[in-house]
């Protein structure tokens, strides 16, 4: 299948998430009756837009983000005497926190719900049991013991000589010790379980002489029930917002910043754990496609979607959550901060990030990150 497709995929799923995210910040705003101004989609040169009541909705030609222009939120923009009870400014701490905190959680009620769409519809991967995902027809010249023995793809294996199989590499690690010895397996096919045997014989893997019967093996699906679904979703949800914290520093701490600096200045080859952004991550839902691998695709676009929610709620300005970080010291001093002389900050933050993702987009093109299907 062609990788474009992956490609679209990844683009369209980013603009998805970007509108969501907007429209977290645009329908608290209105909620609390909180003037919206504009709502648009990407930056730079409008594309199109379209007025409708007091808010101008658009699209514009840099796809890298969105924003909601809400009345008193600029420090430097005069707001009309008649908006004035309308503004941000206006309204009460809790309601400014929580229109600001509307679009990064936006991201990770997303990730909870998509997963335990994702568990309940699909399911999810049982390493407990077996799975036969091909067959080898030949092995060492020979028709193979599995081929011989009526295995089909699609095969689960529930038991070995009598005992329960309980995961993949009991099963591998069983076959490998018996070489000439038949095995009695036992198989549910279309519901039904039937009896087979088989002998594994001396085949080559990494190097060393084992015994094998000629088989791929996977593991099966096990759709959940909604309530099971939703509870591992959100626990999915929560390692993962847990797993990008901790990295954040390999991304924007030193060490990722001397990482970063090594792929500019020295080249090399790409680590599968180096710092990726759009470029990298269409490549990678490109290169799932080509390999049918959908369920690495969606958990890639689950895991750019949490990290964008997480990224936002860096408590510096301007990312929400220096929005956030500026309400609690209002809370806290019970006065109101001169947010322009955060200025400064912002810019210095916003230069920050450009220059970083631009570096990574020149890395991801000119060394791209390792093909995780080859």
């Amino acid at each position: 299948m062609s990788g474009w497709l992956g490609v679209l995929v990844f683009v369209a799923a980013l603009l998805v998430v970007i509108l969501i995210h907007e429209s977290g910040h645009f329908f608290v705003a209105r909620a609390f009756r909180i003037k919206v101004e504009e709502f648009f989609v990407g930056f730079g040169p409008r594309l199109w837009s379209v007025r409708r009541g007091e808010t101008e909705y658009g699209l514009k030609a840099l796809p890298f983000g969105g924003y909601v222009r809400i009345a008193g939120m600029n420090p430097f923009q005069e707001v009309a005497p008649e908006d004035l009870p309308r503004s941000y400014g206006a309204k009460p701490v809790w309601q400014r926190a929580l229109v600001i905190a509307a679009g990064p959680v936006t991201h990770f009620l997303m990730a909870v719900a998509f997963l335990a769409l994702f568990f309940a519809a699909i399911g999810v991967y049982d390493p407990s049991r077996p799975l036969v995902e091909q067959v080898e027809p030949t092995l060492g010249g020979r028709v193979s013991p599995a081929a011989a023995a009526g295995l089909r793809p699609g095969d689960e294996v529930v038991a070995v000589d009598g005992r329960p199989v309980r995961s993949i590499d009991a099963l591998v690690a069983y076959t490998r010790q018996r070489v000439g010895r038949p095995l009695t397996l036992t198989v549910r096919r279309d519901g039904e379980e039937l009896t087979l045997r088989a002998t594994p014989v001396l085949s080559e893997v990494g190097g060393e002489r084992v015994g094998r019967l000629g088989v791929v093996l996977g593991a099966a699906r096990e759709r959940l029930d909604p309530v099971l679904a939703l509870g591992r979703a959100a626990v999915r949800t929560g390692l993962l917002i847990k797993g990008i914290v901790l990295q954040l520093e390999d991304v924007f701490g030193p060490r990722g910043l001397a990482r970063i600096g090594e792929l500019l200045t020295q080249g090399g080859a790409r680590r599968p754990t180096d710092p990726t952004g759009i470029v990298g991550g269409a490549r990678l839902a490109s290169e799932a496609v080509r390999a049918g691998a959908w369920d690495y695709l969606f958990e890639l676009l689950v895991v750019f979607n949490v990290f964008i929610g997480v990224i936002n709620l860096v408590p510096l300005p301007p990312l929400d959550g220096g929005h956030l970080a500026v309400l609690a010291y209002e809370k806290l001093a019970r006065r109101r901060p001169d947010l322009r002389k955060l200025v400064p900050i912002s810019a210095l933050v916003t230069a920050y990030l450009v220059v970083l993702a631009l570096s990574v987009t020149y890395i991801d093109i000119v060394a791209p990150l390792p093909n995780p299907f080859q």
